[in-house]
């Protein structure tokens, strides 16, 4: 393991990432499986399981947790597995009436070929467990925990960073590049002058966890990944965290003060009935819609919730941040192994940035009918007038909340529109899916069609091939590594990813880069354009790429 706590620190790093939590950590894992030199500096010295906060991997994350390894180890870890419940329930109480519910949500359930991995339950905490693990078994990744990073100062050639440790004893180390992911009271965002934009919600929120063995006892509707309780005494959202009898809670409207007070009365208000409770920790929040006006300064960028706030509703705040780790490191380990130029460093916050946008309105807009807006008369009686009122309350839940539960539109149907390292900046001339993340298909010998991309560009050839060579010279003269997979013709059978194209070249995000029937009369320009580099006056790296072709 390469996990140190208040050591000697090395004093030159490739990429210093400051926080470790699940984006620093993502981002350590994208650059460390690059061959990058990275070290994530994390003032906590333990994953705290008090408060669970992100508690749903989308279908995502779930892919690239696949892609490094990891994805059957995180499901193994999670106390709910998928197989338990893809079930949202709304309910005037655990014990109550049922109101409505949404079934196969959040990414939960197969869809056939869509997706290479489905979405998993999980709470932050065992997420982050597993990253800490998976660093440390990167050669080239080291976490030092107790420690945070308190200045940053650059120049045209490095990155200076000044570390503390728990006894205030500083150290400097220097970087080649920097990334903040130390979340909202990012220290790095003061230090590169970058600034929160944006609103911020009125209603305090008040979320806490619980235990509560017997409370199961009383749960009329079912197992589900969360119950939106409607009533007057606890407008509430519940879930759990097993299925032993932890649970998570966030009582909307209420204070911190009036939380802290009421907490029982709350889960009672919730059960429906009077239960056994003990409350584990408090986590009071208020929703903020916010984002930096800018997530670069010349070596520093910022990714996660250094850069980016949205409501929780829907899932997407960790996902998102995971997402920037993923474009950021890829992009900076190509620069650093010498085959990336400068246009890649300067995608990141052009293609991240309408995705956090969408993200916040997204997410906003869930907010806008919470538990509290369902409340109405009568929701309880067990008469015609109650029935008629949990059908309108039921009309209403199924008309504004299904959104926020089946989203995978939002999750696999986001589209990079202009970028500096794709091709045209016209969307309709390129193609619909380009920019795009290529559509999935499982392969005639149950692998993912992600399964054998290669870790740096791939050119995807269906049918017997032979246009493969204008790009592995292009390649070659350039230094770009290039996996070339052939995909047989009974894989070619009836995938439809990729209409009217022979061949695609692929991102190492899994995102399209580029569609044709031939290879284009200027491949070298294409590979320019990938890789980030100008065709006039690029520098280039002439080392052997690794370039190859595979049948797969």
């Amino acid at each position: 393991m390469h996990i140190m706590e208040n050591e000697r620190l090395p004093r030159r790093v490739q990429v210093l990432v400051a926080g470790g939590g699940p984006v620093g950590l993502a981002a350590a894992v994208e650059l460390g499986r690059r061959g990058v030199d990275c070290l994530v500096v994390e003032p906590r010295s333990t994953v705290s399981r008090a408060r669970p906060r992100c508690k749903t991997l989308n279908v995502r994350t779930m892919e690239h947790l696949r892609r490094w390894g990891l994805a059957d180890r995180l499901r193994q870890r999670a106390p709910l597995p998928t197989s338990w419940s893809q079930d949202v329930v709304f309910c005037t109480s655990l014990a109550g009436h049922e109101l409505s519910r949404f079934t196969g949500v959040l990414g939960l359930v197969p869809e056939g070929d869509r997706f290479a991995e489905t979405g998993q339950q999980a709470p932050q905490y065992v997420l982050e467990e597993l990253l800490r693990e998976a660093v440390g078994e990167l050669a080239g990744c080291r976490l030092v925990l107790g420690s945070r990073v308190v200045a940053v100062d650059q120049d045209d050639d490095l990155v200076t960073v000044t570390v503390e440790d728990g006894s205030g004893n500083r150290s400097v180390v220097t970087a080649d590049y920097v990334i903040g992911c130390d979340g909202p009271r990012s220290t790095v965002r003061d230090q590169i002058g970058s600034r929160y934009v944006g609103e911020q919600a009125l209603r305090p929120n008040f979320g806490f966890v619980f235990e509560s063995p017997g409370l199961w006892d009383h749960v009329r509707h079912g197992p589900a990944v969360q119950y939106w309780v409607v009533n007057a005494a606890a407008p509430a959202l519940v879930g759990p965290l097993d299925r032993t009898g932890t649970w998570w809670a966030i009582a909307y409207g209420v204070d911190r003060e009036t939380g802290e007070r009421t907490a029982l009365d709350v889960i009672e208000g919730v059960a429906g009935r009077p239960v056994e409770a003990r409350v584990l920790s408090t986590d009071p929040w208020t929703a903020r819609m916010q984002i930096v006006d800018r997530m670069r300064n010349g070596r520093v960028f910022l990714a996660g919730d250094a850069a980016h706030l949205n409501p929780p509703f829907g899932g997407h705040g960790l996902n998102t941040g995971l997402g920037d780790a993923v474009d950021l490191g890829w992009k900076l380990a190509a620069v650093l192994a010498g085959w990336g130029g400068p246009e890649l460093l300067d995608s990141y916050e052009a293609e991240r940035r309408p995705v956090q946008e969408r993200v916040i309105s997204e997410a906003t807009a869930n907010m806008r009918v919470l538990s509290t807006e369902l409340l109405a008369d009568g929701l309880d009686q067990d008469d015609q007038a109650g029935a008629d009122a949990r059908q309108a309350a039921a009309a209403r839940i199924q008309e504004t909340k299904k959104a926020e539960f089946h989203s995978l539109e939002l999750v696999l149907g986001l589209r990079i529109a202009a970028s500096p390292i794709l091709p045209g900046e016209d969307a309709t001339a390129r193609g619909p899916l380009v920019g795009a993340r290529l559509p999935h298909a499982f392969l005639p010998d149950g692998r993912s069609l992600y399964d054998v991309l290669g870790e740096h560009l791939t050119l995807l050839v269906r049918g017997h091939g032979g246009e493969e060579q204008p790009f592995l010279d292009a390649a070659r003269a350039r230094g770009v590594p290039l996996t070339v997979v052939h995909l047989a013709s009974s894989a070619d059978r009836d995938y439809a990813g990729l209409p009217g194209a022979r061949l695609a070249l692929v991102r190492p995000d899994q995102v399209v880069g580029w569609l044709g029937e031939e290879a284009p009369k200027d491949a070298p320009a294409l590979i320019d354009t990938l890789s980030g580099h100008t065709r006039a006056g690029a520098a280039h790296d002439h080392r052997p790429a690794g370039n190859g072709i595979l049948d797969r």
